[in-house]
């Protein structure tokens, strides 16, 4: 009885059942499900003609999360703490997915190959001791990365991102040269002298 009540497991089973039940002296709703189904459409109908649903963030959009061949199953939760900046909130099957999702990003950002395979190693331990911890929640489905795998993609970008920028300053066009820039600053003084002169005074009337 003792290793039942401290089962996390069985602990939120129970929580959940007790959570779900009803109180027993609350009154019984004896509508049918035909005149539950009509109270539904018509408050839906209430809710669109009154404009609830006008300029929702995701309409005629797919949903995140719920879109393509991968579905997230709490792509709410994490869409909620992403958007709100929550931290040290979620369980570490939905932080794993976060870092998951970020991990090229977040190397992109260390300068050194020590520090990334740091990072993997770190990454990779979080995850195995995510799966050994059986405190509820949803399941860590988080894989693990490896490290030198890791390390050569990391390279692989930082050279690409390091061509582009070449390519991109080859492209360019080359700064003026000291005599054009002095043609252009002759030229500005000029300009600048032009635009001091006063215009002439207007005639006296003839009287």
């Amino acid at each position: 009885m003792a290793s039942e009540r401290s089962d996390p497991r069985i602990n939120a089973a129970r929580y959940r059942v007790e959570g779900e039940a009803p109180p027993e002296d609350a009154p019984r709703d004896t509508r049918t499900a035909a005149e539950m189904r009509a109270w539904a459409r018509t408050a839906i109908d209430v809710a669109v003609a009154r404009g609830d649903f006008d300029d929702l963030p995701l309409a005629g959009k797919p949903l995140p999360g719920l879109a393509g061949d991968t579905v997230d199953p709490d792509w709410w939760i994490r869409g909620l703490i992403e958007r709100e900046g929550l931290t040290g909130l979620a369980p570490p099957a939905l932080s794993l997915r976060t870092e998951h999702a970020e991990f090229d990003d977040t190397l992109d950002r260390l300068g050194s190959e020590a520090a990334v395979r740091a990072h993997v190693d770190d990454y990779n331990a979080r995850i195995v001791e995510a799966r050994r911890q059986l405190t509820g929640g949803p399941p860590v489905v988080t894989p693990t990365r490896d490290v030198d795998d890791e390390v050569l993609r990391w390279h692989e970008r930082r050279c690409a991102r390091r061509a582009a920028a070449a390519a991109e300053a080859a492209a360019a066009p080359p700064p003026p040269s000291w005599r054009e820039r002095r043609a252009l600053r002759r030229e500005l003084r000029r300009r600048r002298e032009e635009s001091r002169v006063e215009p002439p005074e207007p005639p006296a009337p003839s009287g």
